[in-house]
């Protein structure tokens, strides 16, 4: 799933070919999935004929706005945004292909949004204020933010008892963080993800700040000026323990450790985490009764 660093990079990305001193109009917007589109007025084609104003990103949503009516669009778990300096000219055609959205501008360029895989997620929106989709309004600060100060995170944190890595993937609380950044940032904390936040003290509190600023500014430096098409791969190349079960720690080398779940599973180091050990996993548990 794309998170803050890669929407981020693709918002870059978009508004260096979009924006200028004269900005790409839109010349179509063609569904080829009308299930993800999730709003009915405006229409898609009232951003036809329009100049793109702005290209922006609330949490893990990108908003391609064209003189007050914007594109918002979210790329859930296996969405993802293809560019093309030349478009097909054939329109598109609703059907079981992963192409799910085509828009199109004046010089020949355009994207589409495609989604692989059967469980369907990739959503978008047609709206004349992004704080009409129900999920842009109720996102919490971005982390990134220069307003989103450690006291600002600590009042957050001391609000609400749960478990450090439920926290920092929770949209409402803090936008932007989902699976993969939470465990690189927990892994920087040296936190393991199931630290109830009411055990936190000040001192552990300044560390996970000082973690998550560094971790997703990093991120975003490393995604910056690389084209869309090469972002997963980058994604992947950056991750300390996400995805790398069974590899070796680069703090202490120690073998990276994996807990999964039914859709989803997280990675971190016994060693730099939690003390040396192993956390439950309760489907190898129940694999092994």
């Amino acid at each position: 799933m794309p998170e803050l660093p890669e929407v981020q990079a693709l918002v870059d990305f978009l508004a260096a070919r979009l924006l200028g001193d004269e900005p790409r109009v839109v010349t179509g917007v063609e569904l080829a999935s009308i299930a993800v589109l999730k709003t009915y007025a405006p229409p898609p084609d009232a951003l036809v004929g329009l100049p793109v104003s702005s290209v922006r990103r609330h949490g893990k949503f990108l908003d391609l706005e064209c003189e007050g009516v914007h594109l918002v669009f979210h790329l859930a778990r296996a969405g993802w945004l293809r560019w093309s300096d030349t478009l097909p000219e054939k329109p598109v055609r609703p059907g079981k292909s992963p192409l799910a959205l085509r828009v199109r501008f004046d010089d020949g360029s355009g994207f589409d949004l495609t989604e692989a895989g059967t469980k369907k997620s990739l959503a978008v929106y047609v709206v004349e204020d992004p704080g009409a989709v129900p999920r842009v309004a109720s996102l919490g600060p971005d982390p990134l933010a220069d307003d989103f100060t450690l006291e600002a995170f600590t009042d957050l944190l001391t609000r609400k008892r749960a478990q450090i890595k439920g926290v920092l993937r929770d949209q409402g609380v803090i936008a932007g963080i989902g699976n993969a950044y939470s465990d690189e940032i927990l892994h920087v904390a040296k936190l393991s993800p199931f630290t109830l936040t009411t055990s936190l003290d000040e001192e552990t509190i300044a560390r996970l700040y000082a973690a998550m600023r560094e971790t997703l500014t990093g991120a975003v430096d490393a995604a910056s000026g690389r084209p869309a098409a090469q972002l997963k791969d980058a994604k992947r190349a950056g991750m300390r323990v996400h995805g790398r079960t069974g590899e070796a720690c680069p703090e202490c080398g120690d073998v990276v450790r994996e807990v999964s779940f039914a859709d989803s599973s997280l990675q971190y180091c016994a060693t730099c985490q939690t003390g040396g050990h192993p956390l439950a996993d309760r489907r190898m548990s129940r694999l092994l009764k």
